[in-house]
């Protein structure tokens, strides 16, 4: 029988080996307590954030519909707190409301996440449809829901014209829109809020994300927010494309319904928040069990991600610039 020859070992070959076996004991040590941050090292808006925060990148179920691929630089606040913080701010939610994501870093936009279940919504007007009709109605609707925000004790508000005119990418099934709107008697070249609407259309409804932010820096939000929509995608048989026509409810409106008239009550219910974050103030968060452990668990390092993270800082999108139009 052959015997295997063992090659003797060198004074190299020691050292390597020493040298990979305290390179494996480092990298599987447990992180030590001292490397997590401390309020030394964290703004007084983080350490808010932290209480009740999941921080990117993570991956947030939105119910039974959808998940969002939450990118570095970014951090969700759940149902319950950001529903008390929304009262907070004088405004009220529904069950349909899911959470607020907000820059790790303070900024002057925030983005609100809601799923509606209302069916399977038709896109085939997304063809034909006319923007200026779609504006009038928008104004239309506006100007009825005033004396209800008056009584609320919400600012009546003015339509000024599209801050980004409809568009639906139909690969997707992602429509994009926004408009810009001020408290009415307020100067018009003043710094007004901007709610940059993105839907995400599934099989038995729809994801909604608002941008909430200001004029004057929309356009370099933009990208921001389209990664934030390309980040959100429904579950296997959730999917737009999953729908069943024999079994499954369809919307009783089409897109530009969704637009112009149905989800319009949500510029008055945005617009409150705005005068506040905009302006700067202070973005108050409320403590949620279980969230600061998440946290912590981030910053100790878990299980390598099989793809390389996205980070809202780098890793955001262009976005081409939308095509000059004069404003109404």
């Amino acid at each position: 029988m052959m015997r295997t020859r063992r090659l003797p070992a060198t004074p190299l070959m020691r050292l390597c080996a020493m040298i990979f076996f305290v390179a494996a004991m480092i990298a599987f040590q447990p992180a030590s307590a001292d490397i997590l941050p401390t309020s030394d090292t964290l703004t007084p808006y983080q350490q808010d954030l932290m209480k009740t925060a999941t921080v990117g990148p993570a991956s947030i179920r939105l119910r039974d519909q959808a998940v969002l691929s939450l990118p570095a630089g970014a951090a969700f606040i759940p149902q319950g707190p950001a529903r008390a913080l929304m009262q907070r701010y004088g405004n009220k939610t529904d069950d349909n409301f899911l959470g607020i994501i907000e820059p790790w870093e303070q900024a002057d936009w925030f983005i609100t996440l809601e799923f509606a279940p209302a069916g399977y919504v038709a896109d085939d007007d997304a063809k034909n449809w006319n923007a200026d009709d779609i504006l009038k109605d928008i104004r239309d609707n506006t100007e009825q829901n005033n004396a209800d925000r008056v009584k609320r004790g919400i600012p009546a508000l003015d339509v000024i014209g599209w801050v980004e005119r409809p568009h639906y990418d139909n690969i997707h099934h992602r429509l994009i829109w926004s408009v810009a709107v001020k408290e009415k008697g307020a100067p018009a070249a003043s710094d007004n809020a901007v709610n940059y609407r993105m839907l995400a259309l599934g099989r038995q409804g729809y994801i909604a994300l608002n941008m909430v932010t200001a004029a004057s820096v929309i356009e370099a939000r933009k990208p921001i927010a389209a990664m934030m929509l390309s980040d959100v995608n429904f579950t296997g048989g959730k999917r737009y494309t999953d729908f069943n026509a024999s079994t499954d409810h369809v919307a009783e409106y089409g897109l530009a319904a969704l637009i112009g008239g149905v989800v319009i009550h949500k510029l008055g219910f945005f617009a409150l928040i705005a005068a506040f974050v905009v302006k700067g103030a202070k973005f108050l968060v409320l403590l949620a069990a279980g969230a600061l452990a998440a946290v912590r668990r981030f910053f100790r390092g878990g299980k390598p991600a099989e793809t390389p993270a996205r980070s809202l800082l780098t890793d955001a999108p262009a976005v081409p610039p939308p095509p000059p139009e004069s404003q109404p």
